[in-house]
């Protein structure tokens, strides 16, 4: 029912603005350019499942965070336990996430930002600095290494020279502060950022603070030649609340998990993650010739982590050091059938010290375990990409992945810690995609991939402090169909995607009974889905007190079960997939008034999840509604934006970022109740 409504309704609107009478021939979705497969795009003639956020939708949706923009893709979901503490999912993939991210690939700015063990601290980065996002669904490996979910990539220059500063705040404590510098000329492109913020929380024991500085310079130094220098430092704190039971959160959502006979609450232990860490790298592009291209970078991240629990207070020292490099060779762009090659090889090596102590009340005492595990992953590329005249466009590439790990004696180390080193299997990672222009306005496409995923060192060493040497890497491969629709002047556009995953050994996340973390393999889950994005313009360039009106909309249909999975005796296959709903709806309404008004509303559904393998526990559906009105003030060359917005305002009951298969059944981490957000900025 749900899909027949999808298509009447996208029917009806086609031929409502196919019926609009058009003055020019102007395009008012542009050809959106997408840069991910090593060489620009046009994203309706792409031969993949991907969505492309510009920096207008980033800033449109509220400041304070990239949820809400991330979550207007169809197909992922970006989710917040805490202020700070986030977790996105492509296509389902948080099993295994208690925090962070894993089986996603990041790279900002073209740097891996993602460890040689597969995990992000996403939260690292001020949302202000991100200026586009390319996201690309289901597994790709071909060109990007280990993932079983799919791939982000950020980018923080901006094209503009602009320089602006910018202040916001709203309930619950919250303050927001950013300042940007951005220089471009025909030599040197220069980008510095600066951000803070800080949150009381919605619940006691969440308090947020994270202070960003970053930079970034491109020089073109020779006619054909680029160095590019990219940085950051990030000091964030966050206060972690803890599961609540649903009695609990019925009872006081604001409240943070409370003490039981047999442990302290969150409160008294000063439950938290403090994190610093430093980010660094070089990259160099050469055009050797009319036809070749070398690229090289080489990039380190330094993390200094704390982490005060319940039962135990962790140290971490996280040393990471990445290089890629390859070679881009293309003919001449004068003949029919174009083609490019691309092959190369990327290096990372993670080093991590972890040390575990006793906690009293956010006081380290004596070491319960000390263990140095290494992560150690590369692999090596091609791609073959061949497009014959305007039509027919067709990609083939694969990668050979190498990964490992060891375990290192730290001075603190035990008499009975692990010694030695395990290597995984070597994996292939093929990807064949084909797309087909059969009208200038229909383009369909064909995917198949394999996906695969190494246990991270937080998983192999997880919050039990034991190693689990047994832990295995996820893999499996996915079979995708898809087209895209125009209207002739783009007033309306559709992406559907409808792909069936199958993945072995996937890893799963459970928790014991003093609430410590571990990880096992599931056996393997079948994965089958819809989704569908909708971007219209319902009216444009009007001289009426209305200009523009954008509605834009994504569904995503999701069929995800356990197909072989037992563990401790109980047999979980056939079960909905954990923490995943079945339905998940974003639309979001854009209306640009005279005098530069603008109001912008954003509707979410979240479906019915399960929250643990035996499927007997739920968390209720809910909708969620924002409205943020803005107006931009031109004084002289420059603007005074002004805006004003309000979250959650139907004021529903919610828990956004459920603790899966949570031992005692706390599950819930309860979000915001209706609340309000605010800011002005100035920019030159």
């Amino acid at each position: 029912m749900r899909y027949s409504l999808a298509l009447l309704f996208f029917f009806i609107l086609t031929k409502f603005t196919a019926a609009q009478n058009q003055s020019d021939s102007t395009k008012i979705l542009t050809e959106v350019t997408v840069k991910a497969y090593l060489s620009n795009q046009t994203l309706m003639s792409l031969p993949a499942s991907a969505s492309v956020i510009h920096l207008k939708q980033i800033e449109q949706n509220s400041n304070q965070s990239l949820l809400p923009v991330l979550n207007t893709v169809s197909g992922v979901k970006m989710e917040e336990r805490s202020p700070g503490s986030y977790r996105v999912s492509i296509r389902g993939s948080l099993l295994r996430s208690p925090f962070g991210v894993r089986n996603i690939k990041i790279y900002l700015d073209d740097y891996p930002l993602t460890d040689a063990s597969g995990n992000t601290y996403f939260n690292l980065l001020d949302p202000s600095s991100v200026s586009r996002m390319e996201v690309l669904k289901g597994p790709d490996g071909s060109l990007f290494g280990a993932n079983s979910g799919g791939v982000i990539l950020l980018n923080t220059q901006s094209n503009e020279d602009k320089n602006a500063i910018n202040i916001g705040s709203g309930s619950y404590g919250l303050f927001k502060e950013n300042i940007q510098i951005n220089q471009n000329n025909k030599k040197l492109q220069y980008n510095f950022h600066q951000g803070i913020q800080t949150s009381d929380g919605y619940r006691a024991n969440s308090r947020l603070k994270r202070y960003f500085f970053q930079t970034q310079e491109n020089w073109n130094y020779h006619p054909k030649g680029t160095l590019n220098f990219s940085s950051f430092y990030s000091d964030l704190a966050y206060q972690t609340p803890g599961g609540l039971t649903a009695a609990q959160m019925q009872s006081n959502p604001q409240a943070a998990r409370p003490a039981t006979p047999f442990a302290p609450g969150a409160i008294e232990q000063q439950a938290g993650i403090y994190n610093k860490t430093f980010f660094g790298g070089l990259r160099n592009e050469y055009q050797l010739s009319s036809r070749w291209k070398h690229i090289v970078s080489i990039s380190t991240i330094q993390t200094d982590l704390k982490n005060p629990f319940i039962t135990n207070y962790e140290k971490r020292k996280e040393h990471s050091l990445a290089l890629r490099s390859y070679f881009e060779y293309k003919n001449s762009s004068s003949q029919k059938l174009k083609f490019q090659w691309n092959t190369g090889w990327e290096y990372q090596k993670t080093k991590s010290d972890i040390i575990n102590y006793g906690n009293d009340k956010g006081t380290p005492t004596n070491v319960l375990a000390a263990d140095g595990i290494d992560n150690q992953m590369q692999f090596f590329f091609t791609r073959f990409a061949f497009q014959d005249g305007t039509h027919f466009k067709a990609e083939v590439s694969n990668s050979l992945n190498f990964a490992n790990y060891s375990f290192r004696k730290l001075s603190e180390s035990t008499s009975n810690s692990i010694l030695g080193k395990v290597n995984l299997k070597a994996q292939l990672m093929p990807r064949l995609a084909l797309s087909y222009l059969i009208h200038s306005n229909f383009v369909v496409r064909a995917i198949v991939s394999k996906g695969y995923s190494s246990p991270t060192a937080e998983e192999i060493r997880a919050s039990d402090q034991k190693i689990n040497t047994d832990l295995q890497a996820e893999y499996g491969w996915n079979y995708e169909l898809g087209l895209r629709i125009r209207t002739p002047f783009e007033n309306v556009y559709l992406d559907a995607s409808a792909f069936d995953y199958h993945l072995k050994n996937a890893i799963v996340r459970r928790t014991n009974a003093n609430d410590q973390d571990y990880y096992l393999n599931a056996g393997g889950t079948q994965q089958r889905g819809l989704e569908l994005a909708l971007n219209t313009r319902l009216l444009n360039q009007s001289v009426d007190l209305i200009k523009n009106i954008y509605w834009n909309s994504s569904f995503t249909f999701y069929d995800f079960k356990f197909s072989n999975y037992q563990v401790a005796g109980n047999n979980y296959s056939g079960n909905r997939l954990t923490g995943v709903p079945k339905t998940n709806i974003n639309s979001n309404l854009n209306i640009d008034f005279e005098k530069q008004w603008n109001l912008f509303v954003n509707y979410q559904f979240n479906g019915k999840t399960t929250l643990n393998d035996a499927a007997s526990v739920y968390a209720n559906s809910y909708h969620l509604l924002t409205l943020k009105i803005s107006k931009q003030f031109p004084i002289g060359k420059s603007k005074l934006d002004l805006n004003f917005g309000v979250d959650n305002l139907l004021n529903q009951d919610y828990s956004l970022g459920n603790d899966l298969n949570a031992f005692g059944n706390r599950y819930f981490n309860p979000a915001a109740k209706r609340n309000y957000f605010g800011g002005l900025g100035f920019s030159i």
